[in-house]
């Protein structure tokens, strides 16, 4: 039986992989995989403050694996647009207990979301597998040597500026045209710093340096993407663009979630990065279960 991600829904050839290696093995891509956000820091978006111990940040990882998560994305830096940095000291101190419990407990792979090579290093070295790094490689410049020295996954996302200026930045002719061209710049450094392109995902940034619009835009045409030939992680789990077309707050915009990972799912994401595991793991068996049926 031919898996999703073989043909697209038009029945075109996709060059999307079906095995991620990570730091230690590989995580096998040929069945959608939902990655669980775990924010430890008190200003996210959507969740901040909520996770206020370790003990706590447990309990809600077990129950994500629990509801189907296979990886979990651990972030101790919101970055919400308009978000002033925090110093790795107070990131390292949000991430690393955590991480530490999370991976003797054989939760994961866990992913470190951070743009700070020094937090990277410490998180994969305390049992994270995966770099998740929103600037893809332009924030601090030993980024790349370190993912490169650890051989660790990477999530290579699209942003311009930081998260306190990108809002500015949100200029596009072609937003899904420049997001590729831009993401292929960023693929060739992590290339040149001896990434093997087989550890490398790519991530388009939803909501980062793009209007609700722009976003919109760049969902329907994330095919665009399967040019670079690696596999596709989106994020459009509770963020803005959501908002402006529903009119509701961040709290209650699961279903325009499911709905935004579905038809990504269709133009050929394979990793989801989501709040709310549960539903989005449902909907996504039954899509691909519709895509693959026979007759």
């Amino acid at each position: 039986m031919a898996r999703h991600g073989d043909r697209d829904a038009r029945g075109a050839r996709s060059p999307c992989r079906f095995n991620w290696r990570l730091a230690t093995g590989g995580l096998d891509l040929s069945t959608p995989v939902v990655m669980g956000i775990m924010n430890l820091t008190p200003d996210s978006f959507s969740d901040g403050g909520q996770l206020h111990s370790v003990e706590a940040a447990l309990t809600k990882a077990h129950r994500m694996v629990e509801d189907g998560a296979r990886i979990l994305d651990v972030g101790g830096e919101s970055t919400r647009p308009g978000a002033e940095p925090v110093s790795e000291g107070e990131e390292l101190d949000g991430v690393l207990p955590f991480i530490r419990r999370a991976s003797e407990a054989g939760l994961g792979p866990l992913s470190i979301d951070t743009r700070h090579a020094a937090v990277a290093q410490a998180a994969l070295r305390s049992g994270a597998q995966i770099v998740n790094d929103v600037s893809g490689l332009r924030y601090d410049p030993v980024m790349a040597d370190v993912v490169a020295g650890e051989e660790a996954g990477l999530v290579l996302s699209h942003m311009r500026g930081t998260p306190a200026t990108m809002r500015g930045l949100a200029e596009y002719e072609d937003v899904a045209a420049e997001v590729t061209d831009e993401l292929e710049a960023n693929l060739t450094v992590a290339l040149r710093a001896g990434i093997q392109k087989e550890r490398i995902v790519i991530d388009p940034g939803i909501g980062f340096a793009k209007t609700g619009g722009q976003s919109l835009a760049l969902m329907k045409n994330l095919s665009s993407l399967r040019s670079l030939g690696c596999p596709i992680l989106v994020g459009p789990s509770r963020k803005s663009f959501i908002g402006e077309v529903t009119g509701l707050p961040p709290g209650e915009r699961l279903f325009g979630t499911v709905a935004a990972c579905v038809v990504a799912f269709s133009r050929g994401a394979t990793i989801f990065r989501v709040h709310d595991v549960a539903p989005i793991v449902q909907a996504l068996t039954v899509t691909q279960a519709i895509l693959l049926a026979e007759g």
